[in-house]
């Protein structure tokens, strides 16, 4: 598989890099400055400048199981670390997070159970995700809608997270950053989108 990625590469440098490459040289040369942070998950089938059409320099990327957004006084700094780039360095107005239906993590914190718990990283990032998935049973969620409802909560959870952050409540209180929370469906190849004012998920007017 290896080899296989390293001939993509050259068709990479062949072909787009080719095509691009005063674009490509001022991007290094003058640095980045991303339109958009996007917490997606790791799954190998989002791919984040894909589905949006970005191009290289666009958005500031950071994938992780489930697109978690940790509490600020969590024990895992990745997150917060790379909002605070992106906020303080990078000045990046649209702040994302965005998960999918079918995900694996959020499905496997509906199947947790406490008495079967490992003290395994995975096991451990997983419990974060339960909030979400309680919120999602509190509200009715039953048999096929149940994960998908947890799916949305688990984002509204990492919006929630996010604006509790120093650095995003103080760049959201002088008006510099946006918060937005969407859904990509795999199967229809369609994003949702928090409405706040609606309190639901809807396709985007666009």
């Amino acid at each position: 598989m290896a080899e296989e990625l390293l001939a993509g590469h050259s068709r990479f440098r062949a072909t787009y890099a080719a095509d691009e490459r005063e674009f490509l040289r001022r991007l290094a040369e003058e640095g980045q400055r991303p339109r958009a942070l996007f917490i997606g998950c790791s799954d190998s089938r989002v791919v984040p400048e894909l589905l949006t059409g970005a191009r290289p320099g666009d958005l500031f990327v950071v994938r992780n199981v489930a697109n978690r957004v940790p509490p600020w006084d969590d024990h895992d700094d990745g997150v917060a670390a790379a909002v605070e780039f992106a906020l303080g360095q990078l000045g990046t107005p649209d702040l994302i997070v965005c998960g999918h239906d079918g995900c694996g993590g959020v499905s496997a914190a509906l199947d947790s159970q406490p008495a079967g718990r490992s003290r395994s990283r995975l096991d451990r990032w997983i419990r974060g995700i339960e909030p979400a998935v309680a919120r999602a049973r509190q509200e009715g969620g039953t048999g096929e809608q149940l994960l998908p409802r947890a799916v949305e909560e688990n984002v509204l959870e990492g919006l929630a997270n996010l604006a509790a952050y120093p650095v995003v409540a103080r760049a959201r209180s002088a008006g510099r950053v946006r918060l937005h929370g969407w859904v990509y469906d795999l199967v229809e190849t369609l994003v949702r989108v928090y409405d706040p004012a609606r309190g639901t998920f809807v396709l985007p007017e666009v």
